[in-house]
């Protein structure tokens, strides 16, 4: 029974915080308390829906759809819907869970605006890498073949890994943050393409904001947010420090 009260133990202190806190504001606000991550997930599903019909893919490609080839100007002006509109090769129920878990998580714990500022940040990231890979070519490190500059490139998955990465970090949830990090590495090493390359240039630029983050001492000790959250139960002055 040891190593089951050890391994509990542990387990509580990875994510307990992170679930207190979570949990706490699930139950004092219910679904008031993630109404971004509940118009994400709307907006996701209504562009999946339209990018299916044959009248209205061109209409999401015109003003979602990002690639290396597009002129700067034109791809920036995407990159934020583009962070809606799911891949069309991979099933749209997974980024929609995606976004109600990790965005609905972040929110609470981080806040709206910063945690459409860290999406946002992830995803333009993922964007300009995708231009600097094709300009250094295929036998660089950080290269990517002239291919690539032609792959439409949209979804929320950068967004999800770079606030996973960062929520765990401001929550102290080490061992999950490296785990994140570690099977990203893993996707690059077994199926080395744009989408696994991106992911790291968004968690590279997440680390540079966690790193900001404890440079200025925005952090505080994950039980301060849970129990804050307890104490202040359904009121604004109750929620966690970190809170935008």
């Amino acid at each position: 029974m040891r190593p089951v009260g050890a391994l509990g133990r542990a387990a509580r202190r990875e994510w307990g915080p992170l679930a207190g806190t979570v949990c706490a504001g699930l139950a004092a606000s219910r679904l008031r308390a993630v109404p971004m991550t509940l118009a994400s997930v709307c907006l996701t599903a209504l562009l999946h829906a339209v990018q299916n019909q044959s009248w209205g893919f061109g209409v999401v490609r015109e003003f979602g759809a990002v690639r290396a080839e597009d002129p700067l100007g034109e791809a920036l002006l995407r990159t934020p819907l583009s962070l809606f509109v799911p891949a069309l090769d991979l099933p749209a129920w997974g980024a929609l869970v995606q976004i109600l878990v990790v965005f609905g998580s972040a929110e609470i714990c981080l806040g709206r605006w910063r945690t459409l500022l860290i999406a946002y940040v992830a995803t333009l990231a993922g964007t300009l890498y995708a231009r600097i890979g094709v300009a250094l070519g295929p036998d660089g490190l950080l290269g990517l073949p002239a291919s690539d500059a032609r792959v439409v490139d949209t979804g929320p998955s950068a967004a999800v890994v770079a606030l996973a990465v960062y929520v765990c970090c401001a929550y102290r949830a080490w061992f999950t943050g490296a785990l994140v990090v570690v099977a990203m590495l893993v996707e690059v090493i077994v199926k080395n393409n744009l989408a696994g390359k991106e992911h790291l240039a968004a968690i590279a630029a997440v680390l540079v904001l966690c790193a900001v983050m404890v440079g200025r001492g925005r952090h505080r000790q994950p039980r301060r947010h849970a129990q804050g959250l307890r104490t202040g139960a359904g009121s604004r002055s109750g929620a966690p420090p970190i809170r935008s």
